[in-house]
């Protein structure tokens, strides 16, 4: 597997972490109602994942890479920097640009009385999926096998409660459990899609590599301050989710430092 093509890999990685919004959504199946506190504990998690993911698996090694490229700190941060507000601003712009649906946040975007609510929440989650699939990709596509695998695992641990609200929130909503189960795995579908995206580009063009790597956690935090944080703590739930966050990050910074 270590042989592998780094797209190759970068694509088989985020598939596999897409495919745990699918194993978080299982419990859907028991049928058990899930507290508000719980959810919102679980999503705290995730955005303490996705934020560790983006200063020790993205920010830093792409402070190293363009270091190596260009022998100057300068031009290392500069690099950097403009790498993380695009990431920023293409996701802002694409969450103004189309139509979608929070079930908690309520609309985004243009309005669109032609698509039916659930469609606008998919969309909205695949969104936030996008940057996720390309950080994975853009990990295993600049051939470091142990920082693909960090981000994976750690992509692939928040996904999964993030599944699981998703199936929640739509079993609420009245649809069945089977359908809830399906549309939840499905918002998974775009990961693969961003990790051979990321991975492609970075492989062809080493150039890339340090502006990809800042470009998605640009897009991360973006996704973590605009959607997660503040949906988490709409319900006067903000111990749990800061809890949450908190072991997130913990969890990523370990699997991070012992598989990095």
């Amino acid at each position: 597997m270590l042989d592998a093509h780094p797209v190759l890999l970068g694509t088989i990685g985020s598939l596999l972490a897409g495919a745990m919004t699918s194993v978080g959504a299982l419990p859907v199946f028991f049928g058990r109602d899930i507290s508000t506190r719980t959810q919102d504990a679980l999503l705290g998690f995730a955005a303490g994942v996705m934020l560790a993911a983006s200063f020790f698996s993205l920010i830093i090694p792409g402070l190293d890479s363009a270091g190596q490229l260009y022998d100057s700190t300068f031009a290392a941060a500069t690099i950097c920097v403009g790498g993380l507000v695009l990431g920023v601003a293409t996701i802002a712009w694409i969450n103004e640009s189309v139509p979608h649906e929070h079930f908690l946040l309520g609309p985004e975007g243009p309005a669109s009385p032609s698509l039916r609510k659930i469609w606008l929440f998919v969309i909205a989650i695949t969104i936030h999926n996008f940057p996720e699939g390309l950080a994975v990709g853009i990990g295993f596509g600049a051939g470091d096998f142990a920082n693909g695998l960090s981000l994976a695992t750690g992509i692939g641990l928040q996904n999964a409660p993030e599944g699981l609200a998703v199936a929640v929130a739509l079993a609420s909503q009245g649809y069945s459990r089977t359908s809830a189960f399906l549309i939840a795995s499905a918002t998974g579908i775009v990961e693969p899609v961003g990790g051979l995206l990321g991975a492609g580009a970075v492989y062809v063009s080493q150039p890339l590599l340090p502006w990809g790597l800042a470009f998605a956690a640009g897009a991360m935090l973006y996704v973590i301050s605009h959607e997660i944080i503040p949906e988490t703590h709409s319900r006067g739930n903000q111990n749990q989710a800061t809890a949450g966050l908190v072991v997130g990050l913990v969890v990523m910074m370990f699997l991070d430092v012992t598989l990095g």
